[in-house]
């Protein structure tokens, strides 16, 4: 069956169905990574997204119980070149096509992804709607123009209620804006005492739970729509270690009086990223579309702790005043490489040495 995939500029690309028939509108962009399909469709950071995969062929090697960044897929609708029908892995429990047709989510084939690629990348990320062939694409355009997308995708996606991991060693509070499972299976690695809070928690409650440190977690949207969020982690600075990853890297930047903007393109798959005080490269997993402002840090205390290499802009921060420290990419990986899992070692290392100092 035929479908198509409109985008706000009047572009328009007709592909094969798959997945759920549902008629979805949402922002395109696009993942670079090779593998890992399974993680970028159900980190709960892709809300509202409608996902171009950029390498050729996606479903190879199917869907498993292991893999999974939540309970559900979170994103609007996938574009591929190819949707493999019979994938091949020794894990695998289903099909793409059958793991979208039961959440109800659409998919598009057999389009020159390559091209879509290229016109985000160079005219920015675009508003988009995946429906059937026979619509008109002038009408669609029109509506896709006056449509304004939502803007509470953080409280779409965060937890309603607070929730205990429990563990023997440091207590993390995690803020959960979003939060992808590999962050629980860093902090459990570590043997965390883990609470789970709702976004909106206040500074006083949790601060009432006694934290050793607190963890910021990934998200999805505008950092600057949770404005409650940003003046909690200001209440926080000073009294207990803070780490900030993705979503959680631009609330505490904001925070700490620096400012975000919304990228041209966004950083979705694999990018490389520079340790500024080593040179080191390390090979990232990133999924955002906001980013701190780069003159804006200058008028703060914190420093640039990390670069990214096709871009130069800020991955990573540290408060010079305040035990406090941030990255934009995902650490915890999943999908990606593993190269920068330290910082969760460089975490507990702060609330160890604050600790010692009898913060």
């Amino acid at each position: 069956m035929k479908r198509q995939l409109i985008l706000e500029d009047g572009s328009f690309f007709v592909g094969e169905a798959f997945g759920s028939s549902t008629e979805v509108t949402g922002e395109v962009i696009f993942s670079t990574g090779m593998t890992g399909y399974q993680e970028t469709i159900t980190n709960p950071g892709a809300l509202g997204t409608i996902v171009t995969f950029t390498y050729p062929l996606i479903g190879n090697y199917g869907i498993n119980r292991d893999d999974f960044e939540a309970i559900k897929p979170w994103v609007q609708g996938v574009v591929v070149k190819e949707v493999c029908t019979h994938p091949s892995n020794f894990r695998s429990e289903k099909t793409l096509d059958e793991y979208l047709k039961e959440y109800d989510i659409p998919g598009i084939a057999n389009i020159d992804t390559r091209k879509l690629t290229r016109l985000i990348r160079d005219k920015g990320t675009l508003k988009g709607r995946i429906c059937s062939a026979d619509v008109s694409v002038e009408e669609v355009v029109e509506e896709l123009k006056a449509t304004n997308l939502p803007t509470d995708q953080v409280k779409q996606v965060s937890t309603k209620d607070p929730y205990v991991s429990p563990g023997r060693g440091h207590r993390v509070v995690m803020v959960d804006y979003g939060m992808k499972h590999g962050l629980l299976r860093e902090l459990i690695k570590r043997q965390c005492d883990i609470v789970v809070v709702p976004y909106d928690t206040t500074a006083e409650e949790i601060l009432r739970l006694s934290p050793d440190g607190i963890l910021l977690s990934n998200g999805p949207g505008n950092p600057k729509d949770i404005q409650d969020s940003i003046e909690a982690v200001k209440a926080l600075l000073g009294k207990v270690p803070v780490f900030g990853i993705g979503l959680g890297h631009q609330v505490l930047a904001l925070a700490a009086g620096a400012d975000t903007e919304k990228m041209k393109h966004g950083h979705n798959g694999g990018n490389a990223v520079k340790v500024v005080a080593t040179g080191k490269v390390d090979i990232t997993s990133q999924a955002h579309g906001y980013v701190v402002t780069t003159n804006s840090v200058t008028k703060t205390d914190l420093e640039v702790t990390h670069v990214s290499l096709n871009d130069e802009t800020i991955e990573g921060l540290r408060h010079t005043k305040y035990p406090a420290f941030s990255v934009q990419f995902h650490p915890e990986a999943s999908p990606g490489a593993e190269d920068a899992n330290g910082v969760f070692d460089q975490f507990i290392t702060l609330i160890e040495n604050t600790k010692k100092e009898g913060m």
